[in-house]
């Protein structure tokens, strides 16, 4: 099977949602590729406790409110997951699952989009297949050697699974925070991190995130180094759990271990803690080798981009990756202006083809970028974001 549209969507979740809103607000004709078998992308996947960093009221895509979860100030994964379920209803957005993208080739004047499902031939690509799907596992010395149980954030699931067990967290972020504070109950816990983690003020949260991110992105912009002293989106956001385990002194972290032996972890001093398993909340590497074959990857690894548009290829845009492609793109709240900047070029690009008239720019109204934080890495350890 071959396909022929204007543009070829990959990745199914919020990213990939908002993209398919602002591309069929502009008229254009677009698939979306998902490889989930259900809607909902990551957030599917997400571990039972975890909870937005924002009211429903500020947690949305662009043109429809997320309503409000009885009984929750701050809605739950299953929550977002009915959303977006809803969200890609609502809009008749044209998603074909599960759908697996192995290349984007350059192929004459279209992107050849080879998949399991069949071959798409489009005039421009967005990539939103997010890093959840490329979780980070640092060289630490010793990890081979490990007897116990080795997770990754995106591995975990309940506290039940660890109960009366010796855990260690790795990670510093919002992910190692509220993990931390998931197991501080019932196990015997060791929160390693590089640095000693940063909480934001009691009263800050997935509101406040996004005016944080626009700011440093406008500052560094302009060619300003001072960014008016706004806290990083690495640092914590004091979520209900968290803070119930950090005032109640259950939240305590340590300084990273240096290397992992048989039976637990080691610091540089000979100090040791035993350990039955280790979850390394350490963060994630966007999921882009399905771009591989057109080669954009700097000599550092790094996809150059014009806000969200690709350098070395006008024609793929990437979307919802971090603050590289938009101010805290990789978040509900941030990813709508990035998407409809992205459609809008993407329009501007068909709109140079022979034949076609000038696309349409919406007007002001239903479109409207409401949003809230997304609770699943919003921060970052080491190299999560890095393109």
């Amino acid at each position: 099977m071959t396909v022929e549209t204007q543009v070829v969507v990959i990745g199914g979740g919020q990213a990939g949602l908002a993209a398919g809103y602002h591309l069929r607000r502009l008229g254009l004709e677009f698939v979306v590729l998902d490889a989930q078998a259900a809607p909902g992308g990551a957030w599917q996947h997400a571990w039972d406790s975890l909870h937005l960093f924002s009211p429903a009221a500020y947690s949305s895509l662009p043109g429809r409110p997320m309503p409000v979860q009885a009984g929750q100030t701050y809605p739950d994964a299953d929550h977002v997951v009915g959303y977006l379920t809803d969200y890609e209803r609502r809009y008749g957005l044209p998603v074909h699952r599960p759908v697996r993208v192995a290349g984007v080739h350059r192929d004459g004047e279209f992107l050849r989009v080879e998949t399991d499902a069949g071959l798409w031939r489009a005039r421009a690509v967005i990539s939103a297949t997010g890093t959840w799907w490329r979780p980070f596992l640092p060289a630490v010395p010793g990890r081979a050697d490990f007897s116990g149980r080795q997770l990754h954030t995106v591995e975990y699931r309940s506290p039940r699974d660890f109960a009366g067990q010796r855990v260690v967290v790795v990670g510093g972020g919002n992910s190692g925070a509220q993990i931390a504070a998931d197991l501080a109950h019932d196990t015997e816990l060791t929160w390693a991190t590089q640095r000693p983690p940063r909480f934001l003020a009691d009263d800050i949260d997935g509101r406040a995130l996004f005016d944080v991110a626009t700011a440093r992105r406008r500052a560094l912009e302009e060619g300003r180094t001072d960014t008016g002293g706004v806290v990083s989106l690495g640092d914590i956001v004091a979520v209900p759990p968290v803070r119930e385990a950090r005032d109640a002194g259950r939240l305590k972290a340590a300084p990273m271990f240096v290397r992992l032996d048989r039976d637990g972890v080691v610091w540089a001093d000979g100090t040791r803690a035993p350990a039955d398993a280790v979850v390394w909340c350490t963060g994630f590497r966007p999921a882009l080798s399905h771009l591989a074959p057109l080669g954009l990857r700097g000599v550092r690894g790094h996809i150059a981009t014009e806000g969200t548009r690709a350098v070395d290829e006008p024609r793929v845009h990437l979307l919802g990756y971090g603050d590289w492609t938009g101010p805290a793109s990789a978040t509900l709240i941030g990813v709508g202006r990035p998407a409809r900047e992205a459609a809008r070029e993407i329009a501007g690009l068909l709109a140079q083809e022979p034949g076609r008239g000038p696309a349409p720019v919406p007007t002001r109204g239903s479109g409207q970028d409401l949003g809230g934080v997304q609770g699943a890495d919003a921060g970052r350890e080491g190299a999560e974001q890095n393109p």
